[in-house]
């Protein structure tokens, strides 16, 4: 499957911290930047953190196989591999899961390992991980 890249762009209160983040903890090469943004390539896709002041609303979360998946959020699919590396990078990194690794709708159609976190600013970032990839649409 070839995909092509997306874009995002999300606030962060803290362009050092994104910084820090995203480029030390993640592992994300930084591209372009100016005082108020930066982007990062996360896994071929261009995420961009913008600076904003701090967001006052309360997170929501929907139930989803028996956890609160916080809304919005937003990561990668990838291999079940790279996605054990990228969670003991972040357990290293002393990162807090909002909802730790696991395998989600197991036995089911559409199993998949899952992870949620969280980066400086708040914001919700879930990376997962298909043992057969051609199920990443199936319902």
């Amino acid at each position: 499957m070839s995909l092509t890249p997306f874009h995002i762009a999300f606030p962060v209160d803290d362009l050092a911290a994104a910084r820090a983040f995203y480029g030390e903890v993640l592992g994300c090469p930084e591209g372009r930047s100016s005082p108020s943004w930066i982007d990062f390539d996360l896994f071929g896709h261009q995420i961009v953190a913008h600076h904003a002041p701090p967001r006052a609303e309360p997170a929501h979360a929907n139930p989803v196989d028996g956890h609160d998946v916080p809304v919005p959020h937003f990561g990668v699919v990838l291999d079940l591999p790279r996605f054990h590396d990228l969670a003991e990078r972040l357990r290293a990194a002393g990162v807090r899961f909002v909802i730790e690794p696991h395998t989600r709708f197991e036995g089911q159609v559409g199993e998949q390992a899952t992870m949620f976190f969280l980066d400086p600013a708040g914001n919700a970032l879930e990376f997962k991980a298909f043992a057969d990839m051609d199920q990443l649409f199936a319902s």
